[in-house]
């Protein structure tokens, strides 16, 4: 953490630093979401990027549904988006989530042709 002297008002000692009280320890980042997001924050994201619902993550948690609205919401504040899918993007482009921990269903993209080979 870095402390920064700043002056909050007229100084009354004209040649000597100011009071401590007019001190204020400011953090580093404060804006970067990787020093305010939770560890319960990031445990929503993961399941979050795995598919889960809303309910499902309150009952495997064990928290209430209230509870993680309200996680959610503040993790779109914290990393300034407007919906789940950004959240999840934007945390595996921070690195607060790893490619790791999304599983890939069993049979995703079964469905799809494969490309031939030299085929546009």
């Amino acid at each position: 953490m870095t402390v920064v002297q700043v002056s909050v008002g007229p100084s009354h000692h004209s040649d000597g630093p100011t009071p401590h009280h007019h001190l204020k320890v400011l953090p580093r980042h404060p804006a970067d979401p990787r020093y305010t997001v939770t560890r319960r924050q990031l445990d929503i994201l993961r399941l979050i990027a795995n598919g889960n619902t809303t309910t499902a993550i309150a009952r495997r948690l064990g928290i209430s549904y209230n509870t993680v609205t309200k996680q959610v919401a503040s993790i779109h504040r914290k990393l300034r988006v407007s919906d789940r899918a950004q959240a999840v993007a934007v945390a595996l482009r921070m690195g607060l989530l790893d490619m790791d921990d999304v599983v890939v269903p069993d049979g995703a993209n079964s469905s799809y042709r494969t490309v031939r080979e030299g085929a546009a």
